[in-house]
């Protein structure tokens, strides 16, 4: 993976042919994007990300580098879980650069929803940070805007099929 935002839109038919007839073909991302998500630097503490969790009731929070708002990975509850608290290391000390998942793959605000099915069913990731043209953050995307959003539930099944497949606890954060 890699900070650059996806520039293809249409790299093949990665979840299903009916993609095309789908509501999510004539929306942009920034239609259904939760805006200017709560972030963290890897410099933060492990219990400021889990806190800024906790009041947003989101399972992870993209990390930008220190002074801009541009994505250099995403730290999720399960990246915390595997990497810190399963493994005893101090909490208290610990911070977000030791459990968080480096490199993270970005949208482009105005790129058409199916690019957002794509990734996430090609990355096998359940959010992904939504960025401006200057590859800063201006949101994010997660499965649960999708299905409130899309009308198909055949685009939204396949895309979370593909997403379950992959690799097991080995990979932690995905």
């Amino acid at each position: 993976m890699d900070n650059r935002r996806e520039h293809e839109t249409d790299r093949g038919n990665v979840s299903g042919s009916m993609r095309a007839q789908s509501k999510g073909s004539d929306q942009k991302v920034s239609e259904l994007m939760t805006r200017n998500p709560e972030c963290v630097t890897e410099r933060d503490s492990i219990r400021q990300a889990a806190k800024f969790m906790l009041d947003n009731d989101a399972g992870a929070i993209p990390v930008i580098e220190e002074g801009s708002r541009k994505v250099i990975g995403m730290i999720t509850d399960r990246d915390i879980v595997v990497r810190l608290v399963a493994t005893g290391r101090d909490i208290d000390s610990a911070r977000v650069s030791e459990a968080m998942t480096r490199g993270a793959t970005t949208v482009g605000q105005d790129q058409a929803v199916d690019s957002v099915y794509e990734i996430m069913s090609r990355e096998q990731i359940r959010r992904v940070p939504v960025v401006d043209q200057n590859d800063e953050i201006v949101g994010i995307v997660a499965v649960k805007d999708l299905a409130t959003e899309d009308e198909s539930t055949q685009d939204l099944a396949q895309t979370v099929e593909q997403i379950s497949e992959g690799p097991g606890n080995s990979q932690a954060g995905r």
